[in-house]
């Protein structure tokens, strides 16, 4: 076994890893989450001078601001995105919270998770009916091409979702298929016929 292939697994698991526990690392240690329908309100929490708690929204980005607020401050807001959120109609609010997104400009990443697991079933669908079709079990090269994207937005979507398992998964199985690939095109070179230069 060649080392360039576990090595680019070995970084690319440390790569996820990193994607996924920056953005949790990076946080204070007093901050709180407030969760109205399917939107996460992330607080940094502090101490004024004279004691008080006081909240400063982190996110989302859409809510974030320098103001400050006091626990009475804090109540007001959190009531109001409660209101917001109670005015959208039921089918919005039901969709967002079964797809457990906050706004559709979100939903994107979705679609990249979906395409990706599509790409999952599209590859044992299509080794299956060849496997029936041969009676024999065969692994076709499209499977890994459809391996491949499919673990490419996979890995994608769960850094988004900040999924370390799902990350730990796909970074491993990037590699593979990536492999299996270039494994295959060079089998192809080989078998291709080379043609000797004709002599008059």
């Amino acid at each position: 076994m060649k080392a360039g292939p576990v090595i680019a697994m070995i970084l690319l698991v440390f790569l996820g890893m990193w994607l996924v526990l920056q953005p949790a690392l990076s946080r204070s240690a007093t901050d709180l989450t407030i969760s109205v329908g399917a939107i996460e309100i992330m607080l940094d929490r502090t101490e004024s001078d004279d004691g008080q708690l006081q909240y400063q929204v982190i996110a989302p980005e859409r809510l974030k601001s320098s103001q400050i607020y006091d626990p009475v401050q804090l109540d007001a807001f959190i009531s109001l995105q409660v209101e917001e959120w109670n005015a959208r109609p039921a089918l919005q609010r039901h969709l967002l919270g079964f797809f457990n997104i906050t706004t559709w400009g979100t939903f994107g990443w979705v679609m990249i998770g979906l395409t990706g697991q599509t790409a999952f079933f599209g590859r044992m669908f299509i080794q299956w009916i060849i496997s029936e079709r041969s009676q024999v079990s065969t692994v076709p090269e499209i499977f890994w091409w459809f391996s491949f994207i499919g673990g490419l937005c996979l890995f994608t979507y769960f850094v988004w979702r900040v999924d370390i398992v799902g990350v730990m998964g796909q970074s491993t199985g990037i590699v593979i298929y990536a492999r299996n690939l270039r494994l295959l095109h060079k089998q192809k070179r080989r078998e291709q016929p080379t043609t000797k230069p004709s002599t008059t």
